[in-house]
């Protein structure tokens, strides 16, 4: 007989800073009839220059201190299993992880949904729903210069081994009022649902990711997060400074590659334990971070555990002085097979075939695989002098310090949001 299996499916892109392109709304995808998919409404669009409705915002959606925390210990436990491998090069989005899991645990019951929300850092699934809610409406941001544009998919099969399966309403409801789910019917054994799902990811990411799904007939339902992020530098690099040098890889080889350069530029940075951190601020109030291990030190010791790579992004003694910039130009595309790793964090019930989401269905119904995609890329553009209308003047310390962000080895990135989030933790052992 034919095994029952709930897919939940993360799929995510990260921008890259590929400034000539522009995030498209994710499009109803052909293979579904318009009688068959609910299509949910994006949160109002806010100007990039409108202060007064981003603070409105952000004020009608407050996020708690409790919800933050949850949100933080997820990203560094997460991220501290994920990328502590031998992969040169990886991109892992805990945010789009976490919107998925939140999704697949508003549907779970008894030990199943307490080992997700233990995982998530909520002790009510209704609590979690709010704040996620809350989280997703500050976050989104669909303008001319930023997207960080966050898209949630319902993918339904209401049949399975010639019997109807029926889908619980409130869980629906929920997905599609909280969650801003799109709601799609298919039939998982046919080519065209996998069609219609690559063809939702595509439009989503802007065409960036563009997977590949085979016909399943043992899978009822999938659920995808999509995370798309555009920005650009406050202060762009000047292309005719990019030049040539070498990159040393941790294994003592060297490539060659492109670095971006800028030369003592004022800004803040911070000394800690085997490292040294900076950030290059984005027109959005988010900010890229990069982490440059110490000479001896290794960077799998930055990620050996969740309390280290707080430190890493968090701590240090912080500096205002001269920084000089040297990034190589880089692209990464990374993924992730995550049921182990979730296993090993505590989430097992939901992979057994016991798991409980009859929340969701009363049918028999577990997670089968959880598979993330990410895309990174930046390069020199950014802002250009007539974009900006506003100017804001702030006083700053006299300089008393210098760093030099000399990124010609194996290193750490991450992009934080505006409002605190890092939405991307990255590892760079090979740019070229």
């Amino acid at each position: 007989m034919k095994r029952l299996v709930s897919l939940l499916l993360t799929m995510v892109m990260l921008f890259g800073l590929l400034f000539s392109q522009t995030a498209c709304a994710a499009s109803p995808p052909d293979a579904v009839s318009a009688l068959d998919r609910i299509e949910p409404h994006a949160p109002e669009a806010i100007g990039f220059s409108d202060d007064q409705a981003t603070r409105a915002n952000r004020e009608a959606n407050p996020i708690s201190a409790a919800a933050e925390k949850a949100l933080n210990q997820f990203t560094y436990k997460t991220a501290s299993s994920i990328l502590n491998t031998p992969a040169a090069n990886a991109c892992y989005a805990p945010v789009s992880l976490y919107f998925a899991l939140a999704l697949a645990g508003s549907g779970a019951n008894g030990k199943t949904q307490n080992e997700l929300l233990g995982l998530l850092g909520f002790a009510s699934a209704a609590k979690l729903a709010e704040q996620s809610g809350n989280v997703y409406r500050q976050l989104y941001t669909d303008n001319e210069i930023t997207k960080l544009k966050i898209a949630n998919s319902l993918w339904l099969d209401e049949e399975y081994d010639g019997q109807p399966v029926r889908f619980k309403e409130p869980f629906v409801r929920n997905a599609v009022d909280t969650y801003y789910s799109a709601l799609y019917k298919v039939d998982f054994a046919k080519e065209s649902a996998g069609q219609a799902m690559a063809q939702w990811i595509a439009d989503a990411t802007n065409q960036t990711l563009n997977p590949i799904f085979e016909p399943d007939p043992d899978m009822i339902m999938s659920i995808i997060n999509t995370v798309y992020f555009r920005d650009e530098w406050i202060t762009s690099f000047d292309a005719s400074l990019t030049q040539p040098d070498t990159f040393r890889l941790a294994d003592g080889k060297t490539v060659t590659c492109a670095f971006m350069n800028r030369q003592k530029s004022l800004g803040t940075f911070s000394n800690g334990d085997g490292f040294t951190r900076s950030a290059l601020l984005l027109k959005s109030n988010a900010s890229m971070i990069f982490v440059l291990p110490d000479a001896d030190t290794d960077l799998a010791d930055l990620l050996s555990r969740p309390a280290r790579l707080k430190d890493v992004f968090e701590g240090g003694q912080e500096t205002y002085g001269q920084i000089t910039w040297k990034i190589p130009k880089f692209i990464c595309d990374s993924q992730f097979e995550l049921v182990d790793t979730l296993k090993a964090l505590g989430v097992r019930a939901a992979f057994e075939k016991t798991a409980d989401f009859s929340g969701i269905t009363d049918h028999l119904a577990y997670i089968s695989s959880i598979v993330q995609n990410t895309h990174m890329a930046i390069d020199e553009n950014g802002v250009e002098a007539s974009a900006f209308s506003k100017s804001d003047f702030y006083g700053a310390p006299i300089p008393n310090g210098q760093a030099d962000m000399i990124l010609d080895r194996p290193f750490l990135y991450g992009i934080r949001s505006a409002t605190g989030q890092l939405l991307f933790i990255g590892v760079c052992g090979n740019p070229g």
